[in-house]
C-alpha cells in the first residue's frame, strides 16, 4: 500500500531550526557559479593560484608514511599538540606570551564563531558588530538569537568612541565582534591608534573582543599589524584560519582565548564533532613547521597586490564619479558605494546579463542596510578579466543611474 502523503511527518523542526535561513551570499555565489561565462567578483574565495599543491601533496605523503596509523585515528578535542604549540608561538610577542593551553583547533574559523555563540550568547543578549560586518558571522551567531548592536566605522575602522553610546541602556554585551585587519567586506584596517583605544574602551566596559583575523598576513607589502590579542590577551578571543594562507579545503582554523573560556569552547566542540580531522592537522603542521609560510606568503601577496591594483585602477577609469570605494592595501576585498537611488540587489540581474557578478552590500548590515553598496573580490580574477569585468559593471551602473 502506498503510504505517501497519508500521514504527518514523524519529526518537527525546533523553533531554532524554523528561524534558520540560508546564506544570501552563498545563494548568489551558487547562482553565478552555474554560469562560467560570468566574470565573478562575488566569492570570498582565495585564488587557486596560491594553493601550495605540491607542498600539500608531499606533506600528506610524509605524514602517512611516517605516522599513518596516528594520523588516521581519533585524537584530542583541543587539537594536535605540535600544531597548537606552533599557533601559540606564532601569536606570542615579547609582552604577551600565548600558551598552547589557550589554543583550540577548529574545523575552520567559522566553527569557532558557532562555538563562541553557543557558549557565550543567550537569546536576546547584545552582540556588538561593525557596520557593515562579515555576513557569515551574522549567520553563525544569528541562530543564538542575539540583539545585534551596530558600531559605526570609517576608513580607519570601527570607532571605539562610539561604543558607550551604542551600548547605553542595552545591558552587558556578550562580546564585540570585529575583523580589524583588511575587513570583510570593506577591506578597511583598524588604525593602531584605534586598536589601542578599542582595547582600553573594552576594558572599561568589561567587553570581550572577538578578533577575527583571517587576512592579517595578506598585507600586499608584507607589513605586519599588532593583534588585539597581544594588546589584551585576558580580554580577547582570537579567531585564526589556514584557509587564506594555505587552502580552504583543509578546513583548519583555531581559537585562542583565556584558558577558562578555551576549556568551555572545547567542551562545546566535543558535542559538535569530537575533534578536527587529525590527518589535516598533522599535514598543516608538516607544511608550516620549518618556515615554509614565509616564502609562500611572499608569492601569495604578490598575486593579490597585482590584482588589487588592477581593480582599483579599473574602478577609477570606469565607475561613475558619484561612486566611491575603499582603497585596501591587503586582504581580498573592495567595498563600493554607488550613487544614491541605486539598489545593488535589484541591479544584479542586469549585471549578470552583462556577464559580471558581485555581492550586493545589504546582507552585510545587522541593522539599517544600505542598498547602494556592493562587495567586490579581486582575489580570483585575472588582471585582464578584471579590467573587462569592471568596465562592464561600470556601464551597468551608469545605465541604472540614468534610469
Amino acid at each position: 500500500m502506498d503510504m505517501r502523503n497519508t500521514a504527518a511527518p514523524a519529526w518537527k523542526f525546533s523553533a531554532r531550526a524554523q528561524a534558520l535561513t540560508g546564506s544570501a551570499i552563498r545563494d548568489i555565489v551558487k547562482k553565478i557559479g552555474r554560469r562560467p561565462e560570468v566574470i565573478s567578483f562575488a566569492g570570498g574565495l582565495p585564488s587557486p593560484a596560491t594553493f601550495p599543491v605540491d607542498a600539500i601533496r608531499a606533506a600528506f605523503d610524509a605524514v602517512l608514511t611516517r605516522e599513518g596509523k596516528v594520523a588516521l585515528q581519533y585524537s584530542a578535542t583541543d587539537g594536535y599538540p605540535p600544531l597548537r604549540a606552533w599557533i601559540a608561538d606564532s601569536l606570542s610577542t615579547r609582552g604577551s606570551r600565548i600558551a598552547p593551553e589557550q589554543v583550540l583547533v577548529t574545523s575552520g574559523s567559522q566553527q569557532g564563531l558557532d562555538l563562541l555563540g553557543k557558549v557565550l550568547v543567550n537569546e536576546g543578549d547584545p552582540v556588538v558588530v561593525e557596520t557593515p560586518t562579515y555576513v557569515g558571522a551574522l549567520h553563525a551567531l544569528g541562530i543564538y538569537a542575539p540583539r545585534f548592536l551596530s558600531v559605526p566605522m570609517d576608513d580607519d575602522g570601527l570607532d571605539p568612541a562610539a561604543l558607550p553610546e551604542v551600548m547605553k541602556g542595552r545591558g552587558r554585551a556578550a562580546f564585540l565582534y570585529t575583523i580589524p585587519t583588511f575587513q570583510n567586506p570593506t577591506g578597511r584596517t583598524l588604525s593602531q591608534a584605534r586598536r589601542l583605544a578599542l582595547v582600553e574602551q573594552a576594558a572599561r566596559l568589561q567587553l570581550l573582543i572577538v578578533d577575527d583575523d583571517p587576512y592579517r598576513l595578506l598585507d600586499h607589502s608584507g607589513r605586519t599589524y599588532q593583534t588585539l590579542l597581544s594588546m589584551r590577551p585576558e580580554g580577547v578571543a582570537h579567531l585564526g584560519s589556514f584557509s587564506k594562507i594555505l587552502a580552504p579545503g583543509i578546513r583548519l582554523g583555531y581559537i585562542v582565548a583565556p584558558v577558562e573560556l578555551a576549556r568551555k569552547l572545547e567542551q562545546a566542540k566535543q558535542g559538535a564533532d569530537l575533534h578536527t580531522a587529525t590527518l589535516t592537522q598533522m599535514v598543516a603542521h608538516e607544511i608550516i613547521k620549518d618556515g615554509f609560510l614565509d616564502a609562500h606568503l611572499v608569492a601569495t601577496r604578490k598575486v593579490y597586490a597585482e590584482q588589487c591594483a588592477t581593480m582599483l585602477g579599473a574602478l577609477a577609469e570606469h565607475f561613475p564619479r558619484a561612486a566611491a570605494w575603499t582603497q585596501p592595501t591587503g586582504g581580498m576585498f573592495v567595498w563600493a558605494t554607488l550613487p544614491e537611488g541605486i539598489d545593488a540587489a535589484l541591479m544584479l540581474d542586469a549585471a549578470l546579463e552583462a556577464n559580471v557578478g558581485y555581492v550586493p552590500g545589504a546582507p552585510f548590515f545587522a541593522e539599517a542596510p544600505r542598498a547602494n553598496t556592493m562587495r567586490l573580490s579581486f582575489a580570483t580574477v585575472t588582471p585582464a578579466k578584471m579590467r573587462e569585468g569592471i568596465a562592464q559593471l561600470g556601464k551597468v551602473i551608469a545605465a541604472c543611474a540614468r534610469r
